[in-house]
């Protein structure tokens, strides 16, 4: 089973194609404010992390999540309910 702090790793390793300035990334890392990514970037970055855990992140929970910290957890409570 991941952990939490295994997922923010990944989710930064996927980020970085929207990460042109080679920012520091980590759990608290704001991702739309910091890495000032479209909405169309961020749509194609959850379906990265959507295929990455073969699970389904609907819209109105990206809405709700701003940091990586905050989508790891997501990520994570959705595999344990799976």
């Amino acid at each position: 089973m991941n952990q939490i702090a295994d997922i923010v790793p990944v989710l930064v390793e996927l980020l970085k194609p929207y990460n042109p300035e080679n920012k520091t990334l980590n759990a608290e890392t704001d991702i739309p404010a910091e890495l000032n990514i479209d909405s169309v970037g961020v749509l194609d970055f959850i379906m990265e992390v959507e295929d990455k855990y073969d699970i389904e992140i609907p819209m109105n929970a990206v809405a709700n999540i701003r940091t990586i910290g905050e989508l790891a957890n997501y990520v994570f409570n959705k595999l344990s309910k799976a």
